[in-house]
Formats: structure tokens, sequence, C-alpha cells
């Protein structure tokens, strides 16, 4: 019998932001065993590494949703700069600039995270698929009962009439 592995840490921590699931930088910075602002000069010194779909910096809009979305603490909200929010990819390349041990360590967990989230999409997608054909297939088959169910009445309706003399046609026994 195989064993339901425990969820990774980061899965709470992963948030859709311009139809891609990221990770904020302050959660990737305390999984990784880092500050905020020494993951983020990292992501600034080797821009090269980091394209746009791997980490990006959010925008006023976004980061003020960001905020209300979720219970942050005043240290979150007084920030000089905007958010740089990681991706699969982005995440993965800073445990690389990182170096350090735990960095590296934590990278598989968000790996796997981030996994575990498609995994949870696509059997929502299943589903959504699967009712979508019910819901289809279910007035079809509503349609087809009701007219079975109409015959059925009918034919009741046919066998208990108020003289059932008249209904068949055959005097009971004892009737006069």
């Amino acid at each position: 019998m195989k064993k339901n592995s425990p969820l990774p840490v980061a899965l709470p921590l992963i948030r859709v932001v311009r139809g891609q699931r990221v990770i904020l930088d302050s959660d990737l910075a305390r999984l990784y065993g880092v500050s905020t602002g020494q993951l983020n000069q990292q992501f600034r010194r080797n821009r090269r590494r980091f394209p746009a779909d791997f980490a990006y910096s959010l925008t006023r809009d976004e980061t003020a949703a960001m905020i209300s979305q979720i219970v942050t603490s005043s240290g979150r909200r007084n920030r000089r700069r905007a958010p740089i929010v990681y991706t699969e990819h982005g995440a993965v390349m800073a445990a690389n600039v990182l170096k350090s041990a735990r960095a590296v360590a934590m990278s598989v967990e968000v790996v796997r995270a981030f996994v575990q989230l498609r995994k949870i999409a696509s059997s929502h997608g299943n589903i959504e698929r699967i009712l979508a054909e019910l819901e289809a297939a279910v007035p079809a088959r509503l349609n087809l009962h009701d007219k079975k169910i109409e015959a059925l009445f009918g034919l009741l309706g046919a066998l208990i009439q108020e003289n059932p003399e008249q209904a068949s046609g055959i005097r009971r026994v004892g009737s006069a």
C-alpha cells in the first residue's frame, strides 16, 4: 500500500499572478534561510539568469492586490521596492545563485510544491470536463425518463378507472 506523501511546505505560499504560479520573494527568502534583501540582491546582480518567465517585479496595482489578499505583517507593507515574484524555474535559479545548502535543499521542496499544484489543477480540469459532459447528457436522459414516466402514468390511469368492469369488459365474480 502506497503512503500519501505529506504536502510540500511551499504549497500554500504559491499564488497566481499574471496567469503564472509564483512565490513571493519574502516567502522564498524565508524558505531558503536568507533575508529578502539578500535574495533580491542576487536577483539584481544575476539579472541575465532571471528572464521574465523566471522572475519579475510586481506593479503597484499587483502589490496592492497582493497585500489585500494575504495577511501581511507591517514589515511587508513598508517596502521601498516592489516585491519580486519567482516562478518554479526562478525559484530553482535563485537557489543556484544563493549557493547555500539550505537553499538547494529547499528548492527541491519548492519544485515539489509547484508539481503538486500542477497535479491538482490537472485533476480539476478533468473534473470540469466530466461535469460538462454530465451536464450535457442529463437533460437528454431526463427527457427520455419523463416520457417513460408519462407513459407509465397513462397505463396506470387506464388500469385504475372508476368502473373496473367497464375498463376490462369482464364482470367481477359476485357482482350482479
